[in-house]
């Protein structure tokens, strides 16, 4: 950690999300401690990516003037690894809602597996989910799932997939390293490897582990009392690799 911080005219802070936290609340959590700290009443504070949820890793948060730099590091790679779980879908793709549509898992190779990901390998159409944060007509899609009006069509688009990488293999469950260029959702990702697979799937766990050069690694654990002098966490310690 560094002895002091210019937050007004603008730092780069990279956090390590925990899981159960969104995005906003740990840029809402930041902004709070940087205005008790210097006494102020305002200053921007943006993150520039954000990760779901249950989803734990690299988030990099902006202050001050270098909130202005949020497109530029938005348009970096990423690189992710998490798991997959076949057999069943949600209707976020996720964990987040219940599993429907249940469905024996085949008996698959490692190379019925491995043809599947170079399917999704290189650039690709993908289609966000409905419960995103993709704007459609000026209304946040999740926002419009949830109130019933969520759009009839939903255009697909493109987006680049370095590399898809399994590190590991336990059926139902499938562990991999993804990376990936801008605007990918990789609990599409999970949705699509399931679809492939013809036996539905979704994302199970998530952690991002770099944007363009910047490491996880490098990152704070949390955010906790020794952290730019915060007092508190309002963030859980849960793992949920653990619940594997």
């Amino acid at each position: 950690m560094q002895d002091h911080y210019s937050f007004q005219e603008g730092e780069m802070l990279l956090i390590d999300k925990p899981y159960g936290a969104t995005s906003f609340a740990v840029v809402k959590h930041i902004r709070w401690h940087i205005l008790n700290m210097l006494g102020i009443k305002k200053i921007k504070v943006g993150h520039a990516g954000t990760l779901d949820p249950l989803a734990t890793g690299l988030l990099i948060v902006l202050t001050g003037k270098k909130t202005k730099e949020i497109e530029q590091f938005m348009g970096l790679d990423k690189v992710y690894t998490g798991s997959i779980k076949l057999g069943a879908i949600t209707a976020c793709y996720d964990r987040e809602k219940p599993e429907e549509n249940h469905c024996e898992v085949p008996a698959f190779t490692r190379e019925d597996l491995e043809q599947i990901a170079r399917q999704l390998t290189g650039e690709i159409e993908q289609f966000p989910p409905i419960f995103s944060a993709l704007k459609v007509d000026g209304k946040k899609m999740y926002q419009q799932a949830r109130d019933g009006s969520a759009p009839k069509e939903i255009k697909s688009r493109k987006v680049q997939i370095h590399s898809f990488e399994l590190t590991d293999i336990d059926l139902p469950f499938i562990h991999f390293r993804i990376h990936c260029g801008k605007g990918t959702y990789i609990r599409s990702m999970a949705y699509d490897f399931g679809k492939l697979a013809g036996c539905g799937g979704y994302l199970y766990s998530l952690r991002r582990e770099s944007i363009g050069s910047f490491s996880v690694d490098d990152a704070i654990m949390g955010i906790r009392e020794e952290d730019f002098s915060f007092r508190e966490s309002i963030f859980p310690a849960t793992n949920p690799e653990s619940q594997l």
